[in-house]
């Protein structure tokens, strides 16, 4: 990629166990998972999810949160919510998304409409959790 503006690059869930949000962000998302072999071989030390080609989440074990020295405080930051994380799909992609999480069972909430984003206003916008409780917020905005 040769376009330099600013873009997401990752996030980083916490997690209990890697290897089961992986196979729920595969089968219940729909992402495409990475270094999940990897990560089972003790070569890594956490898998991630691609959600496009220039982001990924990385799924965090908490086992890693004592190794958080890069700031000061930061080993506290697991368990520590983010409120949501959004992921913006094509209209047709978030009507599949959401019939793959109730046909596994996923609670979904009702859509709200005409919800405000980083791109102006969604159509149609539902929430779900992962495993871990982790909030995500589905949207299509045309």
């Amino acid at each position: 990629m040769t376009d330099n503006s600013p873009r997401l690059d990752h996030v980083v869930l916490w997690v209990r166990d890697p290897a089961a949000s992986a196979d729920f962000y595969e089968k219940a998302v729909g992402l495409e998972p990475l270094r999940v072999a990897e990560f089972a071989a003790g070569a890594v030390s956490f898998p991630s999810v691609r959600l496009n080609e220039e982001t990924v989440l990385d799924l965090a074990p908490l086992s890693l949160a004592s190794g958080m020295n890069m700031l000061p405080g930061a080993v506290e930051s697991a368990g520590h919510p983010v409120n949501h994380v959004c992921v913006a799909l094509p209209e047709e992609a978030f009507d599949v998304l959401r019939a793959r999480l109730e046909q596994r069972s996923v609670p979904v909430s009702d859509f709200s409409y005409d919800s405000f984003g980083a791109r102006g206003m969604a159509r149609r916008v539902f929430y779900f959790r992962d495993p871990d409780g982790n909030v995500l917020e589905a949207r299509h905005y045309a």
